[in-house]
């Protein structure tokens, strides 16, 4: 059976493709688990600096795959514990990842795939791109950590009206909401000149950066000032660092250690 999840690292840049595309890269429990395996690959592969997350075809993400929510439904009582599993599965190697991720959205990202979407670190979405946060058509809440991420990027009445309407909204309109870093015409082509651009600069403070950013909404202005000043003491005169002041100095490209 062809993969459901492409991946391939080049010059430090992971490209993660989501490669159903006759099912519009819906997500069923095969996928969730390649999706896991390939974030656990790439936490351990050392020399992958930034990564970009894309779908085959014509869509991104168009949330779960119906089939499978039928089987599932078919169980009776067993649903709930059927996508509590899907979903646990879905939250931990996101958290392990040390590297920036762009999702680069085009065609539709509904539901599942707007959730994947919002886990990124930075969103570059086409503006005709089709969203949604479509738990709700099915009886459900966002999960996979949305209902945490949404927080984080929009007013909680624009999160509310989504959720509780389940309605479509374009590219557009969700940077507009901060729902989306960017809009472009060719997302994929932008995320990965924007990967190599991150892949460019020392990895040693592009993690430190990624792991201040992803505590600061669980602490306080004197633990996150703190925590701050701990990972710059380990940033200052390491050899990545030493290596970034002279690159700069003599105008070349910097060579860093992963």
């Amino acid at each position: 059976m062809q993969s459901r999840v492409a991946v391939e690292v080049a010059d430090g840049v992971a490209e993660v493709r989501l490669n159903r595309p006759d099912k519009l890269n819906a997500l069923d429990e095969t996928m969730f688990g390649e999706l896991i395996e390939a974030g656990l690959s790439l936490t351990a592969n050392s020399s992958v600096r930034a990564a970009v997350i894309s779908g085959e075809g014509r869509a991104f993400c168009a949330g779960l795959d119906l089939a499978s929510f039928q089987a599932m439904g078919g169980q009776g009582v067993q649903v709930g514990d059927a996508a509590s599993r899907l979903i646990e599965r879905s939250h931990g190697p996101a958290s392990r990842v040390q590297f920036p991720v762009i999702a680069a959205v085009h065609g539709q990202a509904l539901g599942g795939g707007f959730q994947l979407m919002l886990g990124a670190d930075l969103r570059f979405v086409a503006p005709d791109a089709q969203l949604a946060i479509l738990e709700i058509k099915w009886g459900l809440i966002p999960d996979m950590a949305g209902t945490q991420l949404l927080r984080r990027l929009a007013p909680e009445d624009v999160i509310r009206e989504l959720t509780y309407t389940g309605r479509l909204f374009s590219g557009v309109e969700a940077k507009a909401l901060g729902l989306a870093t960017r809009v472009c015409d060719d997302p994929r082509a932008e995320a990965l000149a924007v990967a190599r651009r991150i892949a460019g600069h020392s990895p040693d403070a592009i993690r430190a950066a990624k792991r201040l950013y992803n505590a600061a909404p669980y602490h306080g202005l004197a633990e996150g000032l703190a925590l701050e000043a701990f990972e710059q003491s380990r940033l200052l005169g390491a050899s990545n660092q030493r290596e970034a002041v002279a690159a700069a100095l003599e105008k070349r490209t910097p060579n860093f250690t992963d």
